[in-house]
């Protein structure tokens, strides 16, 4: 029952998360700070998963590491595009620049 209880939980937080992600698309850091709240989650729930299997944590700590590596690619993006428009606007992204 806990168990239950503890996988609707994460479940929950998940779908918060999914729910900023999907609903507050002005700013690209408030994207990016969801986006890695969702992997953070999912690693809890991959850790608690694989916990009781042998390579549990070899596995978790390769998805922890993989995940940082992301994070890291997605705010030098940040920082470059902060660079180069000025503002982390979603409008102010022009595709079809000369």
């Amino acid at each position: 029952m806990m168990t239950l209880m503890l996988m609707m939980m994460y479940l929950l937080m998940y779908m918060s998360g999914l729910w900023v992600y999907c609903s507050k698309r002005k700013h690209l850091l408030i994207v990016m700070l969801s986006l890695e709240y969702m992997v953070m989650i999912s690693y809890v729930l991959f850790l608690y998963l694989l916990g009781s299997m042998d390579y549990g944590m070899f596995m978790s700590m390769l998805y922890l590491v993989f995940s940082v590596c992301e994070g890291v690619l997605g705010l030098g993006i940040l920082v470059s595009v902060v660079r180069f428009y000025g503002n982390d606007y979603f409008q102010s992204f022009v595709v079809l620049r000369c």
